[in-house]
């Protein structure tokens, strides 16, 4: 008998009410940094996708069929991305506000990397003050390596600062090993399509997908 195994799902959110957007840009080379690790299906969705009716929802069953499928896509995932342009010193209302529909038990155990973009570094402790305690709440599994990214660290739309670039590589490896490891673990995957299998013995990388 066959066994159709799925390849895993990552979906990555992002606060942004604008395309293109330099939080989009910034969720997808994460995403790319997945890919090059693990054959992954990612998908990647802005606010501006879950349309305006999102801030007129009180409960989840007033959400627009848009936002609907949203929060459904990223209960649904084996991993998340999540990105938030920093206003007025913190992630955008209506990120958190779709957060707020998500199920509070869906993401638990499930590998979540947190990035935001800003006008500047004195943003950039938004990663840690505000949205790895977020993702604490649901018991996510916050890789170690948070992302920031601040305007002049970008050049038509891309991240071009090497030290984030850098950091970018770092986390799209901590989230494909330890959703790789998750996969093994409950044998859905005997035989995963890791980019790079030798980075599973590193002692370096297991030491920063457990820390």
């Amino acid at each position: 008998m066959t066994i159709q195994i799925r390849k895993p799902r990552v979906v990555a959110f992002t606060g942004s009410t604008r395309r293109p957007s330099k939080s989009r840009a910034l969720a997808e080379a994460i995403g790319a940094g997945v890919r090059e690790q693990l054959d992954a299906d990612v998908t990647t969705f802005d606010v501006v996708d879950a349309g305006p009716g999102l801030g007129a929802a009180f409960t989840r069953h007033q959400l627009t069929p848009e936002a609907a499928a949203i929060v459904d896509a990223i209960e649904q995932a084996d991993a998340v991305i999540a990105v938030s342009p920093v206003y007025k010193g913190s992630y955008t209302g209506l990120f958190k506000h779709l957060f707020d529909f998500v199920d509070q038990n869906a993401l638990a155990n499930k590998p979540v990397v947190v990035g935001a973009t800003g006008g500047g570094h004195r943003h950039a402790l938004i990663v840690e003050h505000q949205l790895r305690p977020l993702f604490g709440f649901f018991s996510a599994l916050v890789v170690p390596t948070a992302v920031y990214a601040s305007d002049h660290e970008f050049l038509d739309g891309r991240v071009v600062e090497p030290a984030v670039l850098e950091r970018i590589e770092q986390a799209g490896t901590q989230l494909a090993l330890l959703l790789a490891a998750q996969l093994q673990a409950a044998g859905a995957r005997p035989e995963l399509p890791i980019a790079h299998p030798e980075r599973l013995d590193q002692p370096e990388q297991r030491r920063a997908v457990a820390s």
